[in-house]
C-alpha cells in the first residue's frame, strides 16, 4: 500500500516521498481514511507506531483543499487557527509541529508551536499574524486564551495527542477549560497509548460516533525491541552501563533515570568515564534541553539521559540502544520508554539494570507484559545472592505514587497540601509561600508548584489527577 493510495493530496504525497517513507504504517493505513472522512476518531496506538503522521497527513489534507479538493490558495492574510493539536510536553509539542512543517511543506498552510518555558511575546507576534494549525501544551494555550491572544472561534479540527500521559500528568481540567473555549461543530481525534477508565470518560464527553482504532495489543510492547535484563548490585550499575557502553561500541544510547537528581549524577560519572552525556529533565531550562536534544538527534551526543515526563517527544528513527538504568514505579512506563527504540520497523534493543531493589517491580512489568524477559548476568557484575532489599527512592513526591497532577507540566499542587515543587519554574505567580520549586518562587502556602518546570509530587486528598494547569 502506498500513500497516494490513502486518498491525500499530490503535495502531501511528494512530502513523504521526500522523507524516504514509501509504506504507511498499520496504524496510519486506518487513521489516514478515517480522519479524511470527516468523523470523530478513537485511536489506541504505542508510541513509535507512526501515529503522528497519522493525524498530521489527514489534518494538512482537510485544511489545505476545499470541499471540491481544489487547493487553496491564500497563503497572506492574517487567519485565525483553523487546527489545535494538544500535547502533554514541550518536546513533544515541537516534534509534532516540526512534522506539521514537514509534510506541509507544499502546502499554502503554515503552523505554530506554543508552550512554556520561554518568552510568550513572540508568541503573541506569531498568532497575530496568523496560523492555520495550532500546536501546543495545556498550561501556556490558556494563557494565551487568558489573555485573549488567541482566536479559536474557527477551529475545525482538535487533535489530543497521548491524552493517556496528559490525563496521567494532571491536565483534565486545562483540557476541559480549552473545550470550553472552542466552538461545539468540529472534528475531534483522540489518541491514547492505553484505555483507561478515565480515557474513555473523556472519549465519552468529547467525541460523536467515533471511528475507533486500536493497533497492537493494548499494553504490549514492540515485538522487534528485543529486551533483556542484567541484574546487578545497585552499586555497580554506572560501572556496567559505562562498561556495556564500552564494550559494545554503543553510540547513541537513550538512558532512563528515576530522578532528575540521579540524571545529573549520572552524567557526571559517564563524563569522568569520557562518555558524552547530558541530562533532559524538568530542571532543565528550555534551551538546554533543546540543545541536548540536538545533538542527540544529530548524533553528536554519546548519552541521553532523561526522566519519563522529559522524554516524551523524543522521536529519533533508528534509535539502537534503550537503557533502564532504573526500573520506572509505574509498570507502563517501561512500555514507554521501550518504545522509543525500534520505531519505524528498525530493530531496537531495550536493556534494564535491575538490582535487588527493583525485583517486585520487575514482576509487575513482566505482568503487565505478559512475558518473563531473559537475564543476562555480565561477568565481573555478578549480584551479591546476600544482598537485602532497601526502601527506593521514587521521584520527588514519595513512594507509590504516579507522576505529579497539578503543577505546570506535572508539578505540585497549587494549593496548600503535601507536594514538593522540583521545577524549573520562570517567574512567581505571587510574593509569599513557602516551598515549591528549583528556580520558580511557589503560588501558595507550603508546597506551591512552580510556574513551569517538571515537579512530579504525590497524589494526595490535596492534588488530584484533575488538578491545576500544566505546561
Amino acid at each position: 500500500m502506498s500513500f497516494s493510495s490513502l486518498g491525500l493530496s499530490d503535495a502531501l504525497v511528494r512530502a513523504v516521498a521526500e522523507t524516504g517513507y514509501t509504506s504507511p504504517t498499520p496504524i496510519q493505513q486506518q487513521a489516514i481514511p478515517a480522519v479524511l472522512n470527516g468523523g470523530d476518531l478513537l485511536a489506541g496506538a504505542q508510541t513509535g507506531t507512526g501515529k503522528t503522521a497519522g493525524f498530521t497527513l489527514p489534518l494538512l489534507h482537510r485544511l489545505s483543499t476545499d470541499a471540491t479538493g481544489i487547493k487553496l490558495t491564500s497563503n497572506k492574510s492574517a487567519r485565525a487557527v483553523r487546527a489545535l493539536i494538544l500535547t502533554p510536553t514541550r518536546e513533544l509539542a515541537a516534534q509534532v509541529e516540526e512534522s506539521v512543517r514537514v509534510y506541509g511543506k507544499y502546502t499554502n498552510l503554515n503552523s505554530a508551536v506554543i508552550f512554556g518555558g520561554v518568552g510568550i511575546n513572540p508568541q503573541i507576534k506569531q498568532l497575530k499574524h496568523g496560523v492555520d494549525i495550532l500546536v501546543a501544551t495545556p498550561g501556556r494555550l490558556l494563557d494565551h486564551m487568558d489573555q485573549g491572544t488567541v482566536d479559536l472561534s474557527k477551529i475545525e479540527i482538535l487533535v489530543l495527542d497521548e491524552a493517556d500521559r496528559m490525563l496521567d500528568m494532571g491536565f483534565i481540567r486545562d483540557i476541559r477549560k480549552v473545550l470550553a473555549g472552542l466552538p461545539p461543530k468540529r472534528q475531534n481525534l483522540l489518541f491514547s497509548a492505553t484505555f483507561s477508565d478515565e480515557i474513555k470518560a473523556l472519549a465519552d464527553g468529547l467525541l460523536d460516533k467515533p471511528a475507533t482504532i486500536e493497533v497492537a495489543r493494548r499494553n504490549s510492547t514492540v515485538e522487534i525491541i528485543a529486551q533483556k535484563i542484567h541484574p546487578v548490585d545497585r552499586d555497580k550499575k554506572h560501572p556496567m552501563l559505562a562498561h556495556l557502553i564500552k564494550s559494545n561500541n554503543w553510540h547513541q544510547v537513550l538512558v532512563f533515570t528515576r530522578t532528575k537528581h540521579g540524571a545529573n549524577k549520572l552524567v557526571e560519572q559517564l563524563e569522568k568515564d569520557g562518555i558524552g552525556a547530558m541530562a533532559i529533565h524538568g530542571n532543565k531550562s528550555q534551551s538546554a534541553r533543546t540543545k541536548a536534544l540536538s545533538e542527540f538527534k544529530d548524533n553528536k551526543l554519546q548519552v541521553l539521559v532523561a526522566t519519563d515526563i522529559a522524554a516524551r517527544g523524543i522521536d529519533i528513527d533508528q534509535l539502537p540502544h534503550v537503557v533502564n538504568y532504573d526500573l520506572p514505579n509505574v509498570p507502563e512506563d517501561y512500555v514507554h520508554r521501550i518504545g522509543r527504540t525500534g520505531r519505524a520497523g528498525a530493530t531496537g534493543e531495550a536493556v534494564s539494570l535491575v538490582c535487588v531493589d527493583e525485583h517486585e517491580m520487575l514482576k509487575d512489568i513482566e505482568k503487565l507484559i505478559k512475558q518473563t524477559l531473559p537475564r543476562d548476568v555480565i561477568p565481573g557484575f555478578e549480584p551479591d545472592p546476600t544482598a537485602r532489599p532497601q526502601p527506593i527512592q521514587l521521584r520527588s513526591g514519595g513512594p507509590g505514587h504516579r507522576n505529579g497532577g497539578g503543577g505546570r507540566n506535572g508539578g505540585a499542587p497549587r494549593k496548600p497540601g503535601n507536594g514538593n515543587g522540583n521545577g524549573g519554574g520562570n517567574k512567581p505567580r505571587s510574593a509569599s509561600g513557602n516551598g515549591g520549586g528549583n528556580g520558580g518562587a511557589p503560588r501558595g502556602n507550603g508546597g506551591g508548584a512552580p510556574r513551569t518546570g517538571n515537579a512530579n509530587a504525590p497524589r494526595s486528598s490535596a492534588q488530584h489527577r484533575s488538578g491545576g494547569r500544566g505546561r
